[in-house]
């Protein structure tokens, strides 16, 4: 299972000087990748205290493959409903040169009602819309694209320059229903997992992902599963029922990375922008920088 590693992108320490301390650090210890993550805006007066102060995640990586040289950079996810299908196409293929193709682009549905309502894009049949969205992507991606269906009309166009890597930037689709798994089957090279989602249950999403890629013919072992491994270290232990996975100390936390990797899981990030213990608005940026050094010495590839 390869290893990456999510960079400072949610609360105080979420600025450019630490996004590059991390990013750099990662590289020179072995990892794999780099991640970042969207949230657009959040509902004034929400208690949640995730996802905020979070820069925008294509600009994040775009600064970040001036500073870095190997590691892939990937996204999980941005929402195909706050795009349209060539404006997105076109800054994916940019991005994909800037960081001399390294990008993986994961790419969702959104849930929160209050972006929708602020982009004035429909949450309605979201899942129709984001196949239609995908073959545009694709068709401009390839330096042409003509398309007329229910949703995109796009006349006969070229796009250049086409993406460094020479299908495009590696799709991988989010989400959790039945139809979004299996959407990631047929249409994706895999398929990454939420915050949200429970570490112990992963087995089951993926095979559903494998079912439906088998049913449309493809090879399901060439699919990549990722898995957004939203830890909470905590040096002295957590035991008993109440430990959530992910979260304890490193000796607990490396035991669970393990599970994800039996359960099918080719590659895991950490990612420690959904502790609040790094992230909330008491949170000490340069003590969640310090924290981030530590991990990244602890979890090193070997």
């Amino acid at each position: 299972m390869l290893i990456g590693f999510a960079v400072p992108v949610s609360g105080a320490w979420a600025t450019p000087a630490h996004q590059v301390e991390i990013a750099q650090r990662a590289e020179d210890l072995g990892y794999h990748s780099l991640w970042t993550l969207q949230r657009l805006l959040n509902p004034a007066g929400s208690p949640e205290r995730d996802y905020r102060a979070v820069p925008d995640p294509l600009v994040t990586l775009a600064y970040l493959a001036g500073f870095t040289r190997r590691a892939r950079l990937g996204v999980a996810v941005v929402n195909l409903p706050f795009y349209a299908p060539a404006m997105l196409a076109k800054q994916a293929a940019t991005l994909d040169h800037v960081s001399g193709g390294r990008l993986d682009l994961g790419l969702g549905l959104g849930w929160m009602p209050e972006e929708f309502a602020a982009l004035g894009a429909p949450m309605e049949r979201r899942g129709a819309r984001a196949e239609e969205f995908l073959a545009v992507l694709r068709a401009l991606w390839h330096g042409s694209g003509e398309y007329h269906r229910e949703f995109y009309d796009v006349p006969p166009v070229i796009m250049e320059p086409r993406p460094l890597q020479p299908a495009g930037p590696p799709v991988l689709l989010g989400g959790a229903s039945e139809p979004a798994l299996r959407r990631a089957g047929r249409l994706a090279v895999g398929w990454v997992s939420s915050s949200r989602a429970d570490p112990a249950a992963l087995g089951r999403s993926i095979e559903t992902v494998r079912a439906a890629a088998r049913e449309a013919g493809r090879d399901a072992a060439e699919l990549r599963f990722v898995a957004r491994a939203a830890v909470r270290i905590r040096p002295g232990g957590v035991d008993g029922a109440d430990r959530r996975p992910l979260t304890g100390t490193y000796g607990q936390i490396r035991a669970d990375l393990a599970s994800l990797e039996r359960q099918g899981v080719t590659e895991a990030f950490l990612d420690l922008n959904f502790d609040p213990e790094v992230t909330g608005p008491d949170a000490d940026p340069a003590a969640a920088t310090r924290l981030a050094h530590e991990a990244l010495e602890a979890f090193a590839p070997v």
